[in-house]
């Protein structure tokens, strides 16, 4: 089994929204570890706020197929892609890291987790002592080196 650690927000019917991947994602792989919710400013866009945290699974999954998977839960819950990057959106579940794994050409770690204080957040408050992928630093070093913390605001559901 390999912990991946996955990233969970929705700013369209935010609360059901992630309630429901949550909990269709404890159906799929069990226990889950998660990470404290946190409402936070869209970012690139105007919209609505977002809800944001970070998900713990233990998966047998390649991380093409763990991909695969959250893609169909976001479709099944209403995603709805466009060209544009930067929109609302019911759901997105984006894979942050496999294990140690470092894989450019498939994006792990993925890069967003030292680019915004919504992902780096809640991975340093459930794996403050795991290391980045590929480097010396935890994610906890990491978040109390980071420069953009940004207006987030933790919340309960």
């Amino acid at each position: 089994m390999t912990r991946a650690w996955i990233s969970a927000g929705s700013n369209v019917e935010r609360e059901h929204n992630i309630r429901q991947a949550i909990e269709t994602l404890q159906q799929a792989f069990g226990v889950l570890v998660l990470s404290p919710i946190y409402r936070t400013r869209a970012e690139g866009f105007e919209g609505e706020d977002f809800l944001n945290l970070v998900i713990g699974v233990d998966t047998e999954l390649s991380p093409g197929e763990l991909r695969q998977r959250l893609r169909e839960i976001e479709d099944r819950q209403g995603r709805v892609r466009g060209e544009n990057k930067y929109a609302s959106r019911t759901l997105d579940l984006d894979l942050l890291t496999w294990g140690d794994l470092v894989d450019q050409s498939q994006g792990i770690p993925r890069d967003e987790i030292l680019k915004y204080a919504f992902v780096l957040k809640p991975l340093a408050d459930v794996a403050p002592d795991q290391n980045y992928p590929g480097t010396h630093k935890t994610f906890g070093e990491l978040w109390a080196e980071f420069p953009r913390r940004g207006n987030m605001q933790q919340v309960l559901l």
